[in-house]
This record gives structure tokens, sequence and C-alpha cells, in this order.
């Protein structure tokens, strides 16, 4: 076994996280009175961005922490009408939004987790958003209307008074803790918890507002390979990471935020005045809770990490571009993020090797790193297409098996191709990494070779892949189950 040179190096102590963390939390929850509106940024189930530029955090962490509170914690979801009515997708997980808080009320109640209602934000009256909650209503879930306010966030008086927050539909809930969540960025949680912090105050109720959001981390510097990478992956939002100009003036000290929180600070600050006589909080970066930052244990892997993820965000902005016909406005933002980087597409091995094999073969190939460092390629062939043959021969090369032995005999592949082509009338008789997978499998039951290649799968956890053509969805899928960054050429397959 050579086990021993594939663990992934760990840049982030999860475990001190989890600890510090909910203390911290815990502390804030303390702090104020009959209710916290606790809005959490990022993604509570599966923050893949996170483990991916800090190697050794887990998806679940947040979720971990809120157990710790659930019997006086209820979730409120947030999904905004123009993303519904664009079909905004989740990258990582290839659904909606829409059917992300189907997705994720189920799990949040799956461990016990109370889900109160959904809010529809930046409603004016899209027939999608009807729709939406007609079918949510059907469902038995509570669901309320937030209203698009003109000006937000920079009119002040407008949006605290009954016109603005005012209009909004209030949002009834039971619990001491209110966690404010959504399926992705720029959804409106914010705005939810000081429309709420509005209504509390007019029914005399002392409600307090906190963030959780993961990133920017605000105690590493403005241009740290950890805040270019979240700068990188919402692109799309037009988010900057700034400094805190409101904490540099209040402590004389640098603290990283982004121009959405510090454009709403002077918002919040005037409610809290109004609730409080004075605001509890002097910068944006006050209101966070975030303690991410100090528990790097190694941060020059969690740079390397971090410079692999925006060079992987420019290649999904490429690919996005070329399948949807999107503008070019992402991919510059990104590619003007690597130039501040330093970075060129050759940076990540992987494209280097994936594209010197396809001019070598004249085919299109793919080529996958190792977490020793090597790099393995594999190229088109009438059999395999190019991530069936880099599965196949990563896992060989794992398993300490001979390059020139073939797991799955040709005899075998052959009735799986007439079936693709003849009966189930396909145009691409190779076999996909899914096809492939099934076959070693049933294949391991007699041949050691095979068993010994699955064994290996796991560690191809955390792996960087090259692919010189965009794959199809079944390929990609199953390298997101395997839990490998994939990146592809903006190239449709002929």
């Amino acid at each position: 076994m050579r086990g021993k040179w594939n663990i992934m190096r760990r840049g982030f102590d999860n475990e001190k996280y989890l600890k510090i963390q909910s203390e911290h939390i815990k502390q804030r929850i303390a702090q104020f009175g009959d209710k916290l509106y606790l809005e959490f940024g990022g993604k509570l189930f599966d923050d893949h961005h996170a483990s991916r530029v800090l190697p050794g955090f887990l998806p679940d962490s947040k979720l971990r922490m809120l157990m710790q509170l659930r019997d006086e914690a209820e979730i409120v979801m947030v999904i905004s009408a123009k993303d519904i009515e664009k079909n905004k997708m989740r990258g990582d997980l290839g659904i909606t939004y829409d059917e992300d808080v189907l997705r994720l009320r189920g799990e949040f109640e799956n461990v016990g987790l109370y889900v109160s209602s959904v809010v529809i934000t930046h409603y004016n009256g899209q027939s999608s958003a009807i729709a939406y909650r007609n079918r949510l209503e059907r469902l038995g879930i509570k669901v309320y209307y937030h209203y698009t306010i003109e000006g937000y966030p920079t009119n002040v008086a407008l949006i605290d008074s009954d016109e603005g927050f005012g209009k909004n539909d209030y949002v009834e809930t039971t619990r001491p803790l209110v966690i404010v969540t959504a399926p992705g960025p720029g959804s409106g949680k914010m705005a939810v918890c000081l429309s709420q912090l509005y209504h509390e105050n007019k029914r005399n109720v002392k409600a307090g507002y906190s963030k959780f959001e993961t990133f920017p981390v605000w105690n590493l510097p403005l241009k740290h390979p950890v805040n270019m990478a979240y700068e990188a992956a919402t692109a799309d939002l037009d988010d900057v990471n700034m400094i805190d100009p409101f904490h540099l003036e209040a402590y004389g000290k640098i603290a990283v935020n982004y121009n959405r929180d510090i454009e709403i600070f002077p918002v919040l600050n005037t409610l809290f005045e109004g609730i409080y006589g004075e605001s509890p909080y002097k910068s944006p970066t006050d209101m966070g809770v975030n303690m991410i930052g100090f528990c790097m244990e190694d941060e020059e892997i969690c740079c390397k990490a971090a410079n692999e993820e925006i060079i992987r965000r420019y290649y999904y902005a490429l690919c996005n571009m070329a399948e949807k016909g999107s503008d070019d406005h992402e991919v510059n933002k990104i590619a003007l993020i690597m130039k501040q980087a330093k970075l060129t597409t050759d940076d990540r091995k992987t494209t280097v090797a994936a594209q010197q094999k396809k001019q070598i073969s004249g085919v299109q190939a793919a080529a996958i790193e190792l977490h020793d460092g090597t790099i393995i390629t594999a190229r088109t062939s009438p059999l395999l297409g190019p991530s069936a043959a880099l599965i196949l021969n990563a896992t060989k090369h794992l398993a300490g098996i001979p390059h020139d032995v073939n797991l799955i005999p040709e005899e075998m592949i052959a009735p799986i191709q007439k079936t693709k082509v003849e009966y189930l009338h396909g145009h691409n008789p190779r076999l996909h990494t899914d096809e492939v997978l099934v076959a070693i499998s049933i294949l391991s039951n007699h041949d050691e070779s095979c068993r010994k290649a699955l064994q290996q799968l796991p560690n191809l956890r955390g792996c960087q892949v090259h692919s010189t053509a965009m794959l199809s969805e079944v390929d990609r899928k199953i390298f997101q189950k395997l839990g490998v960054g994939l990146t592809c050429d903006p190239v449709k397959k002929g």
C-alpha cells in the first residue's frame, strides 16, 4: 500500500475552530436581551469552498456548532425572487437555489433543527416567485415576502419607515436564537435581519443582530490568497473585499470586510440607535463572530489551496460562459484577481500536464495531481473517455498495479458500447467514469487488481484534475462525489 504518501496535508485545525467559534457565538447571544438574529453567510451543510481553501476544514463545521444550540434555535431560510426567476444554480451541486431550499430544509430537520419559515426577498410581483410560494405552502411551509426598497441601502429615511422595512411581512418567530440562512450569497439575509429588528422594535421586543460570515477573513491581509479566493468565488455578485474604514477609525486597526457589509453599516447603526439609544457596534467587523482566521496551522498549505481555487474559479467562469453564452464580466474580474495574485493557468500543474498530453496524443486528455505531487495523465481512446481512463490510471498507480495491466477486458467493454449506441441510441460509445467504476466493482469479486484499485478511490479526495474539454454532467458529478477538484478548458467535445 502507498497510502502514506497519499494523505492530504492539513493546513487548518478544525477541532480548535469548533471550540473557539462556538464559545464566541454563545458570548454574543448573551450580549442581547429577548432575541438574537444571527445571519449565517456561506453554507451550513456543505461549505466546500471553505474546505478547499482551508484544507482540514470540514464542510459541516458550522452545522456541528448549531447542534449545540438546537433547543433554543430556529432557522429562517431566505431566497431571492431574482434567483428564482433566473433559475440560479449552485455550481457545486448542480441544482437550482429554489430546489436547494427544500433540500436544506430536509437536511436541517433530519438532524433535529427547526425550520420555521421561508422568506422570498426582492419581491415585486414576479410570477415565478408566486408559483414558488404556492408550492411551499402546499407543503405546509410558512412563506413571507420582503420587497425591493428603492434606494437601498443608502436611503435610510425610507428604509427605516413604514414604507421601507415596515412594508415587509413580519416573520413570526418563537425562539430566542433565529438563524437566517440561504442557499448562496446575495439572497438578502442581512436585509431580512434588519427588517425583523425594525418590526420587533415596533412590538417592544429587544432584539439583536450578529453575523457569521466565513469570508472574507477579517484578520487576514486584504490581498491574502484566502481572501482573494473568496472574491473570485463571488465574482458574479460584484463583491469587493475592502479595508473596513469604520474599524480603522474606531480602533486604529486594519480589518478586512466586503463592500455590502460596509455599505449597510450606517443603516444598521441608525436602527440600533433607534432601538437602544446607541449602537453596540462601532464597525461592520464588530458585527461578526468569525474566528476562522485564528485556526490556520500551516499558512503555506492554505495559500497554495487558495491559489488553486482562484484558478479553478477562472476555468469555471470560462466554461459557464461557453455553455450558457453569458457575457465575459465574471471571467474578466477573475482574470484581474489572478493578475493581482501573480497567477497564471500554468500555476495549476494539471492544466499544463493535460494540455501537453493532448498535444502529444492529438486527442482530448486529462491529468490528475496526487497528494504526493505525482502527475498522472490519460487520453481519449476508442474505448474510454479521458476522465474514465484517468481514474483507472490513477487508482492503478496508487495500488502499485503496472500501467499495462487492463483492469477491464476489452471483450467486456464491447457489449456495453453496443448497448449504449444500438439500444439506448447514444452518440458516444466510450465509457463514462460511472460505467467504468461499475465494471471494476463487478470484476472486483474475482479480480484482486480491481479490488485494490477500488480501495484507492478515497485517496483521490482533495486531488486536482484538469481536462482539455468540458466533461459530461455524469463525469463531473463522479469527480464531485470523489471530492476531486475539477477544471476544464472551455472546449466542447467533438
